[in-house]
């Protein structure tokens, strides 16, 4: 099964086909340690000149069938956290209607500048069916031309492993947010 296309970032600002990399791209090598796991680099892409996006996962899942996942993504250019998760809201809002668990929040720290969306969905006509949590902690580049994105996301399979996900979500989902929002985030350094 392929990955959900959660991240609007590029719907937008990018029209170059994505073209995969093979080793890091922003600097952040791993491993992560995030809520005393270790998640590795598994994948990386370029979709263009300024957009980076990366993966990891811990040791012994893929990206295509993980049950958990950092995404490390940043974009150059003249947009803030806000916009990039106001383009993330509409390209989920799509969802609307036909995807029976979909629901977000966004939440603005206007001290910071930071922008963390914490959103579910669903796949149930996959085989198996997808239940997949994400939080998406945007946060202006250091050189205040771009954004960086910081984000964890959690999986549930089949019929099953969906009711498990869901009567668990409630506790994973605060404590996850909570560590993302203190999570030290990495130096993200954009190859010129």
């Amino acid at each position: 099964m392929h990955r959900f296309p959660l991240t609007a970032i590029a719907a937008t600002l990018l029209l170059a086909a994505p073209a995969l990399a093979q080793s890091d791209q922003l600097g952040v090598p791993g491993p992560i340690s995030f809520e005393d796991r270790a998640y590795e680099l598994a994948w990386t892409a370029q979709p263009s000149d300024n957009y980076f996006k990366q993966e990891y996962v811990p040791e012994g899942q893929s990206v295509e069938t993980y049950s958990e996942m950092i995404l490390v993504e940043a974009v150059a250019g003249a947009i803030t956290p806000m916009q990039a998760a106001a383009l993330q809201v509409q390209s989920l809002e799509a969802r609307r209607g036909s995807d029976p668990v979909f629901n977000y929040d966004i939440i603005q720290n206007e001290a910071t500048g930071e922008v963390l969306l914490d959103f579910l969905v669903s796949d149930l006509a996959a085989d198996p069916v997808v239940i997949e949590w994400n939080a998406y902690r945007y946060v202006p580049l250091a050189e205040g031309e771009g954004v960086a994105l910081f984000a964890v996301s959690r999986r549930g399979y089949g019929e099953e492993g969906a009711r498990s996900f869901m009567g668990g979500l409630g506790a994973m989902r605060s404590a996850a947010i909570k560590a993302l929002s203190a999570h030290d985030l990495p130096a993200i350094a954009i190859a010129p």
